[in-house]
Order: C-alpha cells, then sequence, then structure tokens
C-alpha cells in the first residue's frame, strides 16, 4: 500500500479488494428487525440492503450481487424456504443464510432440504455478528457452534 498525502492508497488487486465494504441483503417482513439489524451489519462495516417482503428478492439479488443474504423464514405469502428455493433454482450461487426465530433443530433440518448455506438465529447479537463474519468469508479459521452450520 503506498502513502499520498494522508490518504492510504491500495496499489494491489488484494488490497483493493480487502477495502471493499461486503454486500448483505436482508430479507425480512418484521420491520423491527430489519432495522435493528441493518444497524448492527453497518456498525460492523457491511453494505446493508434491506426487503420488506419476499416479492422482489430475486431481482435484488440479481442487482446487488450480495455477499450474503439474510433471509427470514417466517414470512406471510411466501416463506423463506420456499424462497430460497425459488432464489437458488434462478441464482444458483446465491449465498443464503436462514435468520430466524426458529427453533435450531427446524433450522438444521431446513437448511438441509433447501441447500442454503446455512442459518443464523435471531436474538443473539454477538452470534449474528460472528456467524455474519463466519459466513462472509472472513473469520472462517474460528469453528461455529451447534454442529458447523
Amino acid at each position: 500500500m503506498s502513502i499520498k498525502g494522508f490518504i492510504l492508497i491500495p496499489t494491489t488487486k488484494n488490497e483493493v479488494a480487502m477495502n471493499e465494504k461486503k454486500k448483505i441483503l436482508i430479507i425480512d417482513d418484521d420491520e423491527k428487525y430489519l432495522i435493528t439489524t441493518k444497524e448492527i451489519l453497518e456498525d460492523e462495516g457491511y453494505e446493508v440492503y434491506i426487503q420488506h417482503r419476499p416479492i422482489g428478492s430475486t431481482n435484488a439479488i440479481k442487482r446487488l450481487k450480495p455477499d450474503l443474504v439474510l433471509l427470514d423464514i417466517n414470512m406471510p405469502a411466501l416463506s423463506g424456504d420456499k424462497l430460497s428455493t425459488i432464489i437458488l433454482s434462478q441464482e444458483k450461487d446465491a449465498p443464503i443464510v436462514f435468520y430466524s426465530s426458529n427453533d435450531e433443530d427446524y433450522l438444521r433440518r431446513a437448511v438441509s432440504e433447501c441447500g442454503v448455506n446455512g442459518y443464523i438465529c435471531k436474538g443473539n447479537i454477538y452470534e449474528l455478528r460472528r456467524r455474519v463474519a463466519y459466513y462472509i468469508g472472513q473469520n472462517r479459521d474460528e469453528p461455529l457452534p451447534y454442529g458447523g452450520l
């Protein structure tokens, strides 16, 4: 990295990539969780986008190309597990993680059945931060609890 004045300028491709903010798309019908989660993750340095209903989610993923999609399961009209199947049929490499208040046994089964990358339980800010960093690839050296999902 070279210095020009007081501004650090990345000089290699890796340095440029390290300075780019990772993009996260949160899809959840609960506005309280959308806003709170967005603020927490923005404080962690992520670029966060929100989608308050499942309709239009596939287009948002195509347009934004997020590094991670946090997807609630319990949404009216179209549940997150069904939506994940639709998304993955069109965007095979979409990095989807269920973000739900469902119990972990249900979430493990849903992850396995739907073929998404994993899950995060709502309500624990520490785990949200830790697991987002893991799933987005920034903390792959630290193992996840609960069997690794």
